[in-house]
């Protein structure tokens, strides 16, 4: 008899693991499938927001004109003479073909969201064409930033990120939690499928469109982690910790040539103007007196530098001892961002980084939130990130209709996962208790959500015991 305790204990645990798991699944879901459905919805309308941007904005992006450009001092001057007011110009992006509009772009603290205006002009003309708030690297006009940030923080500050961190923190333990489930399944899974009953019949297609999703959702999990204000820093200092860091060019014209900075990735969601705006009110040192006419050379020895993608950006500093950067913002493929810092006293470049030369987990990186922004590919990457987005709503849909179908009748109870919890052996216990400390302190909204999670599951447990 005692021989088969173990195997009976072993049983047991296995059990116990397997409704710890079913549970948090279903608390996942429950409670936080409503914000990954958010964030999933807007996600999508995010990803194909560029087309109706494009169409929408056309006037302004565009132009009839053919010939040569004129130079960008005397497009600057264009954009300045239309201001109503003296703002500060941070940065200039000459057209990147013929029929496009430049962007020259000043700090505006009026300019909601990103605290940046462009002016357009036709290069050929130097018609003013429009002006408008723009923001992140891709230049989003006010209708892609507005789903930007309705995707971030649903558009209540910095207190609405908490949403989006919320669903990034659990998206990925769902998706392995279900995957778990239907391995643990075995045979159960495969006589569902024959089963035509409602409840069954959803159930296998949750199911089913978890698994093809699957690497989706762990992916977008994890790159919009990096995103996230709590789990985000916390990666951020792990990734320095291990040197994967991003090279940038460094602007300190007193710094030895080979020295370089790390830049930020996540530029598209971040308001770049501020830093360039506070970098402006750190430096009170002498100042270039006419910064627009240095922008033509400055351009010049960053193409004779190399820098030949059609997509740039051209950002003078703010004092005469530091270097300007000239950077490609191409970020389809094959990815283009070499960027270099050119002093513009002497017209030479002081330091560049290009991306060939990068390390391969700062390629990855940048490739991934490329990626998951759906620029990387082009329409490609975009139709197949519409389709995520919209394949993830279903499936939450097809959870709640199955939650809907079985839900608990009136003094029914299902077992609480602290009374499964409660019979693993001791090692398991330990186990699980010290991953989720681990992945409560590095993801601080799951460890929150978390202990909520646990004080439902406590209050659930003293009913199922009453």
């Amino acid at each position: 008899m005692s021989t088969h305790t173990p195997q009976k204990a072993t049983e047991a645990s296995s059990n116990a693991m397997l409704l710890i798991m079913a549970r948090l699944h279903f608390y996942i879901g429950f409670f936080v499938g409503p914000f990954i459905f958010i964030a999933a919805l807007t996600g999508t309308l995010y990803v194909i927001s560029p087309q109706i941007e494009s169409a929408l904005y056309k006037a302004v992006l565009t132009t009839q004109s053919v010939g040569e450009n004129a130079p960008l001092s005397q497009q600057i001057a264009a954009a300045k003479a239309q201001l109503p007011q003296d703002l500060t110009l941070f940065a200039v992006r000459p057209a990147p073909e013929q029929g496009s509009t430049t962007r020259i772009m000043f700090l505006d603290p009026n300019a909601e969201y990103s605290g940046a205006r462009a002016v357009f002009v036709d290069p050929v003309t130097l018609e003013v064409k429009g002006n408008l708030p723009v923001y992140g690297t891709s230049g989003s006009l006010p209708l892609r930033t507005t789903i930007s940030f309705l995707h971030r923080q649903l558009l209540l500050s910095e207190i609405g990120r908490y949403y989006s961190e919320l669903a990034a923190s659990w998206l990925w333990l769902s998706a392995i939690g279900g995957v778990f489930l239907w391995y643990k399944g075995g045979k159960k899974n495969k006589a569902e499928f024959a089963n035509k009953s409602n409840l069954l019949r959803k159930r296998r297609r949750h199911f089913q469109l978890g698994l093809v999703l699957f690497i989706g959702l762990m992916f977008v999990s994890i790159t919009g982690l990096t995103w996230s204000k709590w789990a985000g820093d916390n990666i951020s200092t792990v990734r320095h910790s291990l040197g994967w860091i991003t090279p940038s060019v460094n602007q300190d014209l007193n710094a030895a040539p080979e020295d370089t900075m790390t830049s930020d990735e996540h530029a598209d969601h971040l308001d770049h103007a501020s830093h360039h705006r506070t970098a402006i009110k750190k430096q009170p040192m002498e100042r270039f007196e006419n910064v627009d006419v240095l922008f033509d050379g400055v351009l010049k020895a960053a193409k004779e530098a190399g820098i030949d993608a059609d997509k740039l950006e051209i950002r003078p500093s703010s004092t005469k001892d530091k270097a300007w950067r000239v950077s490609e913002i191409d970020r389809s493929w094959p990815t283009q961002v070499d960027s270099v810092a050119v002093d513009a006293n002497t017209m030479t470049v002081t330091s560049r980084a290009d991306f060939d030369s990068f390390p391969l987990v700062a390629k990855l990186i940048r490739w991934g939130i490329d990626a998951h922004m759906g620029v990387l590919f082009g329409i490609a990457n975009q139709i197949i990130l519409a389709i995520f987005g919209l394949s993830l709503c279903l499936m939450i849909i097809w959870g709640y209709a199955m939650w809907w179908i079985r839900r608990p009748q009136a003094g029914s109870t299902a077992k609480p996962a602290l009374q499964a919890w409660s019979k693993l052996s001791i090692q398991q216990k330990i186990m699980t208790l010290l991953i989720a400390i681990a992945l409560g302190l590095f993801m601080p909204v799951m460890g929150i959500s978390l202990i909520v999670f646990l004080l439902i599951d406590c209050y659930r447990w003293k009913l199922h015991s009453a």
